[in-house]
């Protein structure tokens, strides 16, 4: 990941309010592109300018190429501000961050994440790194990738109330565990649909914890066909389970993995 300086410049007398508004909604979209990450971006504000620090997952990541609809109409909404084009300095890489994945059409990928995490949920299946979001051949929905990153952040949420021991921990563990949820429902179908803009087969991973002990956590089946898919050895020291028909991915419970 690669840090970034981006500088928006006055070209005229415009109003804080309107310049606010702009540039956040040029962040956003930027985000529901998958092309900066994380949630929060301080904005400096000096005599005639304003400057932020961002996160990308390549070097490249803010080439226009990359640019969606969406993002393409923010920077119209920035001129009507009052700004220049944004000015874009690259900073450093980023050594908190993970680097992306080496192929963006990998033999296989999953969607992936950890209340850890402020990468892209696609992962390379070769290496489990990252795969740019903005780097799909199509947008995955409304013209975007929207959806997945709040598929994600929905995901991360429920990871989080589970792993605090909140009231409502079950609840969560079945939104992230379990085949009949809503977030099973909406984060298939989004492999689904990134399958078939990428052609590239894409698994969908299910979260196990608890579990009545190891001997019963190896001989699980699909929850989804009830076949045999436990794995000859982990992936990533993660995934003990692969079902290629039903193109589901899990883990032996966490309490009993060594």
């Amino acid at each position: 990941m690669f840090i970034k300086e981006i500088t928006f410049e006055c070209y005229k007398n415009t109003q804080y309010a309107a310049v606010e508004k702009a540039i956040n909604n040029y962040f956003d979209m930027l985000r529901y592109n998958g092309q900066i990450l994380g949630r929060e971006f301080p904005i400096a504000m000096f005599e005639g300018w304003f400057v932020s620090s961002l996160v990308c997952p390549e070097e490249n990541s803010l080439n226009e190429i990359f640019n969606s609809p969406q993002v393409k109409q923010a920077l119209q909404g920035l001129t009507e501000a009052g700004l220049l084009s944004p000015k874009i300095k690259n900073t450093a890489e980023d050594l908190n961050s993970m680097c992306c994945a080496e192929k963006f059409q990998p033999s296989w990928q999953l969607l992936y994440t950890t209340f850890l995490d402020t990468c892209s949920p696609l992962r390379c299946g070769e290496s489990l790194a990252p795969i740019p979001l903005y780097r799909t051949p199509e947008a995955i929905s409304n013209g975007d990738r929207k959806a997945v990153l709040k598929w994600q952040e929905e995901w991360i949420n429920c990871d989080e109330l589970q792993m605090n021991g909140s009231a409502v921990s079950s609840a969560a563990l079945k939104e992230i565990g379990e085949i009949g949820s809503k977030l099973f429902y909406r984060g298939t179908n989004l492999c689904q649909r990134i399958e078939e803009i990428t052609k590239v087969p894409t698994y969908y991973y299910l979260y196990r914890v608890a579990g009545n002990s190891l001997i019963a956590e190896q001989e699980r089946k699909c929850p989804a066909c009830g076949g045999d898919w436990k794995l000859a050895a982990p992936l990533f020291d993660i995934f003990d389970f692969k079902c290629e028909p039903c193109k589901l991915l899990s883990n032996i419970s966490w309490d009993f993995k060594k």
